[in-house]
């Protein structure tokens, strides 16, 4: 072979080295190219946004911030290095398009994490607490999660509203909004950056696109929140089932959209699961009185979506709501009454004709109680946990959990956290059997004082989907809230190329 040969050869190869990706030409003519080895590590930084909690100068807000120790599957240290933080902070409220009036932001940061696998939490009372950003970095970086639960024993927006604080994006879907007489809906924007963002909001009813009354994009200053009500961007007559879509012109926000009913209370509606031919909904209560479904077809065909409970005990088809066809650019609904049946289950959707995928994206408003004392919360389509997930501000009654397993058996290990008072860790595997949804309940930490965290890292078999339900009754009002938990990307996979020296046999 001839050095000139064996020299471009030789730069290829550190090419590969570096890039991580390269293709070269054998001797035989074939293309081969260097293995490359894909390791996790833990990223340095994580980012949330939590919306202003409430307007309700009745309203009680606890904050609950938490990093699970080590990478999934590892003990992980407690340790922490010297530059390693993990603090939230007020975000200014901008003025609104509706033009209402911003509130001051609060003076003290709350919940600042100080180690791994111990969570801190901290109060705000009052409508005045403003919307939060954070970031962790360091070792409190990986899994850094942030629970907000407020209540509102009274008013208009009484009820228990949680959320998990968001990750900024650029693109975020909710359907189960609405623009109706007897609903508030507001979509939060929180921008974390420090340069402005653009934001558009889309809106779809059962007849397809709203028109909007905003011409342009909606304006959201660096380190500001701006709360957006849905009927204010419309002309069009109230629609009780519409589908939001925020995207971002430019810059990045986080986004969700808080929902008060004159009847049914109040609650945080997350953004749901990206569009997908398949979609599980997990974690509806047992005892849930009313059960909507509302769906959205983003694509130019329509869906056929098959409907099943997956049960306690197995996955069956509810009576009277086997399918839902939602058409291209158009909201569908449908109310599964009596669906749960004293089970907790999580709902699952997927084509009726396996040949015609189509994605779409879904959410559930649910009921609890009768009457006057009813209380609504909001389940999304959710990813399924490919590795690790955590939901803080548990506590010692009124807190379960639901681990599904569409398809295959799995095994899941569930650990409850030290609490924010004291308390030692507790760890336990559960087996989630093929089409079952399995509880948990009263699984708290030895001598929990406080509240907890709980984590959910998927051992082996199929996809894990999973819900945390918190119920605190209050004045005879079944008060809850059902967060969904999503992968928490603790780690990511960095590419470690190796040279492949076998071409340069001849």
């Amino acid at each position: 072979m001839k050095r000139t040969t064996l020299s471009l050869i030789a730069v290829a190869t550190a090419l590969a080295a570096v890039t991580g990706f390269a293709a070269l030409t054998a001797p035989d003519g074939t293309t081969k190219a260097p293995d490359i080895a894909v390791q996790p590590l833990p990223v340095e930084r994580s980012s949330l946004l939590c919306p202003a909690p409430s307007t309700s100068e009745v309203a009680e807000t606890a904050y609950t911030s938490y990093t699970p120790q080590g990478k999934p599957g590892t003990a992980g240290s407690s340790g922490t290095s010297a530059a390693a933080k993990a603090e939230l902070k007020p975000a200014a409220s901008a003025a609104t398009p509706g033009g209402s009036t911003a509130k001051k932001p609060a003076s003290k940061a709350p919940a600042t994490v100080t180690q791994p696998g111990t969570p801190v939490s901290a109060e705000a009372n009052g409508g005045a607490a403003p919307a939060l950003t954070g970031s962790a970095t360091g070792t409190l970086a990986p899994g850094w999660t942030v629970q907000q639960t407020t209540v509102v024993p009274a008013g208009g927006a009484r009820g228990l509203l949680g959320v998990t604080c968001t990750a900024p994006d650029t693109d975020f879907w909710f359907p189960a909004a609405s623009t109706a007489k007897d609903r508030q809906d507001y979509v939060h924007l929180t921008n974390p950056d420090d340069t402005a963002a653009v934001a558009d909001i889309e809106l779809y009813g059962p007849e397809g696109a709203l028109p909007s009354q905003l011409t342009e994009g909606i304006p959201v200053p660096a380190h500001s929140s701006v709360p957006v009500l849905l009927s204010t961007l419309t002309g069009e007559k109230p629609a009780a089932d519409v589908t939001v879509h925020v995207t971002t012109r430019s810059g990045r926000v986080g986004a969700v959209i808080g929902s008060a009913d004159d009847k049914l209370g109040s609650d945080w509606l997350p953004a749901a699961a990206d569009p997908s031919s398949t979609a599980v909904l997990p974690g509806i209560p047992a005892d849930a009185t009313s059960v909507r479904l509302v769906a959205y077809v983003p694509g130019e065909d329509d869906a056929d979506l098959k409907i099943q409970l997956v049960g306690e005990t197995g996955t069956i088809v509810p009576a009277g709501a086997q399918s839902l066809h939602v058409k291209s650019g158009m909201t569908a609904a449908v109310d599964l009454p009596d669906l749960t049946r004293g089970e907790v289950g999580s709902l699952l959707l997927t084509p009726s004709d396996a040949k015609k995928p189509t994605p779409f994206v879904a959410a559930l408003r649910v009921v609890r109680g009768k009457g006057e004392k009813q209380e609504v919360a909001f389940v999304p389509a959710t990813a399924a946990i490919s590795a690790r997930a955590t939901v803080p501000d548990n506590r010692s009654a009124g807190s379960t959990l639901a681990l599904t397993a569409p398809g295959a058996t799995a095994e899941v290990k569930v650990t409850a956290s030290a609490g924010t008072e004291g308390g030692t860790p507790v760890s336990k595997t559960f087996t989630v059997k093929a089409g079952t949804t399995t509880e948990v309940g009263g699984f708290v930490p030895t001598g929990l004082k406080g509240s907890y965290a709980l984590t959910v890292e998927r051992l082996s078999g199929g996809p894990v989907h999973a819900a945390r339900a918190l119920v605190l009754p209050q004045d005879g009002i079944p008060m809850f809230t059902v967060q969904t938990l999503s992968d928490d990307r603790g780690t990511v996979e960095v590419p470690k190329a190796k040279q492949d020296l076998s071409v340069l046999d001849d």
